[in-house]
């Protein structure tokens, strides 16, 4: 996948002139670029939702908001930045989970919980905008519209199942033991919702950085920025450089790559970038405070 991303790249940047892209980042309006910081706040807002639910499902409703909100945001940004999301996370989450009482076990059903929340809502955006768009993505699956929109059909069919199937009861599975709750079906469909408005949010602040002129509608816009955030992830490349990059390239670019190379370049500071080097600043301060308080001498009683 990495060398088939590199090739796409390469060839998506062949001939591109970079004078146009920093002029394009130039003229991009101070409005847009605020509008995509404030839908990219949005999104990573929504996103401490994934370990709140993720809490109330494993029933550790004592656990606050603002600590199930510090390990989303400290997770899933150096995580994905590094490039190992399912090691890093869990980690860095049972650092933060463990001064509240959660075990390993605790935080590998956190970790597989958000997941599920990460997957439902991404795989139900992504069949939403190709049953509008179903074209959208085939310059990047090699298949027809016809094809993508029978495709978007089945994953609601199966989204549709997997909410009914938890709806009618409760369900588990592990040992009595070491028991994995899955969320209650009111649980799935707000799992569903959360989860399409972070990918929602997150595409449409790429999408209010495209300029107007290249005329790409909203769904198109939603399914490829779905598409390529998806193959960024399975490549597990940091922060899916390259292969994220490619696909939004590929299926976005047409004749006009270089205002939206320079849309990519605003997105992923705002996105990317931002997130990565304040979660590694937040994280490093909760350890380092943490440290500090673990060393320090107790004061003798008066």
């Amino acid at each position: 996948m990495a060398a088939a991303a590199i090739y796409a790249l390469t060839h998506a940047l062949k001939n591109v002139e970079y004078v146009e892209v920093f002029e394009a980042v130039r003229r991009t309006s101070a409005g847009l670029v605020g509008l995509a910081l404030l839908l990219v706040a949005t999104s990573y807002l929504s996103l401490t939702l994934y370990d709140l639910l993720a809490l109330r499902t494993i029933r550790r409703d004592d656990v606050p908001y603002r600590v199930a909100a510090l390990a989303s945001f400290t997770s899933y940004p150096i995580a994905h930045g590094v490039g190992a999301v399912a090691l890093i996370a869990p980690v860095i989450r049972y650092r933060i989970y463990s001064h509240h009482g959660l075990g390993v076990f605790d935080v590998a059903n956190i970790s597989f919980l958000t997941g599920l929340t990460f997957w439902l809502g991404n795989l139900t955006a992504l069949a939403l905008s190709l049953l509008g768009e179903p074209g959208a993505i085939s310059l990047i699956d090699f298949l027809p519209p016809a094809v993508n929109r029978l495709l978007a059909a089945a994953l609601l069919v199966g989204v549709f199942a997997f909410l009914l199937w938890t709806w009618l009861a409760p369900r588990r599975f592990g040992t009595s033991r070491w028991p994995v709750r899955l969320p209650s079906g009111p649980m799935v469909l707000l799992q569903i919702g959360i989860g399409i408005v972070d990918l929602g949010a997150a595409a449409l602040a790429m999408y209010v950085l495209i300029p107007a002129g290249m005329d790409i509608g909203i769904f198109h816009v939603i399914a490829v920025f779905i598409a390529a955030t998806l193959l960024g992830f399975a490549s597990h490349a940091p922060a899916g450089i390259g292969v994220f990059d490619a696909a939004i390239l590929v299926g976005l670019g047409g004749e006009h790559r270089e205002p939206l190379i320079a849309a990519l370049l605003i997105f992923r500071v705002w996105y990317h970038l931002l997130p990565f080097v304040m979660a590694l600043v937040l994280f490093g301060a909760v350890e380092g405070w943490r440290s500090w308080c673990a060393k320090r001498p107790l004061t003798p009683a008066s």
